[in-house]
């Protein structure tokens, strides 16, 4: 599958995913959310962004890793497209590595034995790379659908469908 757009490339753990620069608003530093009575683990709470409550969604705990406390850790503001037109939502990762494209010219190859691997891989456009490490092109529709989340927490998060980069460098 072929990809030309420039992309959001971070890492959530040893692993680094992307999502389209379009889809992004921008990018903050990490900052104490309004916590939500009897919210979801991965739904830190609510963060004002230029005079917006945003919903902050940590994707660590969403892919079943461990909470981490990081002061590095960055936010993105992601415009995510569903049925309804689109939803500002908060998503924290553990560091942003770069607005780029991925190597040979953007192109994303599916992960064929997903469904023999018993992996839900709705949540992944494609696989890619950056400076030849794999990275995992989010599909935001899908990884914000609530039963998407739903499917994910029972499961106890995506763990393990990221193979490990070498990528640390922060922005």
């Amino acid at each position: 599958m072929d990809r030309s757009s420039t992309v959001v490339a971070f890492s959530i753990s040893d692993s680094l995913f992307a999502v389209e620069v379009q889809n992004v608003r921008e990018i903050l530093a990490s900052r104490q959310p309004r916590r939500l009575p009897n919210a979801p683990k991965h739904l830190l709470g609510l963060i004002d962004v230029r005079g917006e409550a945003v919903a902050l969604v940590d994707l660590r705990i969403l892919l079943g890793e461990p909470p981490n406390e990081d002061v590095d850790a960055r936010i993105l503001i992601l415009t995510v497209p569903d049925t309804a037109g689109a939803h500002l939502v908060a998503l924290r990762v553990d560091r942003v590595i770069a607005v780029t494209m991925l190597d040979n010219d953007g192109q994303l190859t599916s992960v064929a034995e997903a469904e023999m691997l018993d992996w839900d891989q709705r949540i992944v456009v494609g696989v890619g790379r950056h400076e030849g490490d794999l990275v995992f092109l989010l599909a935001l529709s899908a990884l914000f659908d609530p039963a998407m989340m739903a499917s994910l927490r029972l499961a106890g998060g995506a763990r393990g469908m990221a193979a490990p980069c070498n990528a640390v460098s922060a922005n």
